[in-house]
């Protein structure tokens, strides 16, 4: 085993992914990769999410695009960072943690986000990639800076 991944105790005991580099070489294998922040994913394997205003079953697990859309000409590492960045307080809620998966697209949730069905886990986020994606979405975006 390589000095980047190790097993995580949460979940599947996938492989650790530690830094937005790594994360970008992942991604480049597969078709559509997603996040998200939850127990992991032997918690997650037999559920759905839930939407918290309407209280609605949703058809699948809610989950955030790692993969760049076409239109996006900036610097792989950006999007990810924006990505990890858009939920990563729910990353602060007790025994969450940002795995990675990929899976199949069963509808969108009231956010627009993607739903998914027959999951297959790809990874655990280490922390120090989600401080990277804090500190490279501070420097290069404009989240919070305009009137």
């Amino acid at each position: 085993m390589d000095t980047a991944s190790q097993t995580h105790p949460i979940g599947t005991g996938r492989t650790i992914i530690r830094t937005l580099a790594e994360l970008g070489r992942i991604l480049q294998h597969h078709d559509s990769v997603y996040l998200r922040y939850s127990r992991g994913y032997e918690a997650d394997r037999d559920s759905t999410s839930r939407d918290g205003e309407s209280g609605l079953v949703l058809p699948g697990l809610s989950v955030n695009p790692l993969t760049p859309e076409d239109w996006w000409t900036r610097p792989l590492e950006d999007w990810l960072a924006r990505q990890i960045c858009q939920y990563r307080h729910v990353a602060e809620e007790e025994d969450r943690c940002a795995w990675i998966l990929t899976g199949t697209t069963v509808g969108r949730g009231p956010d627009c986000e993607p739903l998914l069905v027959d999951v297959t886990p790809l990874g655990t986020l280490h922390e120090g990639l989600l401080q990277e994606a804090v500190r490279i979405y501070g420097e290069r975006f404009e989240a919070g800076k305009r009137p």
